[in-house]
């Protein structure tokens, strides 16, 4: 597989979004087997993970975008799924708190409020396609951790 191609796989991550409609919906769902998978490896191996991740998504971003002459293009869908890794970080892996989690990144994503929006207007670049996102995945996630710690609404994770 050449180069170009690579980099389409990558961006697209794995052609999620190349989906008819909503792709970064599609996107952000293509994140949840690395939430499982990045789980096994502990919350330093999570974070490890997600940042060499979000570093390698910057590059396939940027190179993709010069491969198709247009900044933040539809398509690209890696910048959702390290968001929605952030989003999940240190929450339980319960169906409550992936459906929650889910929606408030998504809502924070498309609606992009006060800082989001002027990130995402402001970067340039693969940087700028993914920084929104993950800023998005942060402030999801610092939302979402008030809720696990004060509530049940997130469910009750069982260790087996």
């Amino acid at each position: 597989m050449n180069s170009t191609r690579m980099t389409e796989l990558w961006a697209t991550f794995f052609y999620l979004g190349r989906a008819p409609f909503m792709p970064g919906t599609f996107g952000t769902l293509g994140a949840i087997p690395l939430i499982f998978l990045f789980n096994l490896f502990g919350v330093y191996g999570y974070m490890g993970a997600t940042f060499a991740l979000s570093l390698f998504a910057v590059r396939v971003a940027d190179q993709y975008e010069s491969m198709v002459q247009d900044h933040d293009p539809k398509e690209i869908v890696i910048d959702e799924v390290v968001g929605f890794l952030v989003t999940m970080f240190w929450l339980p892996l319960t169906w409550q708190s992936f459906a929650i989690s889910f929606l408030v990144f998504r809502v924070l994503d498309i609606t992009k409020p006060f800082p989001i929006g002027m990130i995402d207007e402001r970067s340039k670049g693969g940087f700028g396609t993914v920084a929104d996102d993950l800023v998005a995945g942060v402030i999801a996630n610092i939302g979402l951790q008030f809720v696990y710690t004060q509530t049940n609404w997130l469910g009750v994770q069982f260790h087996g």
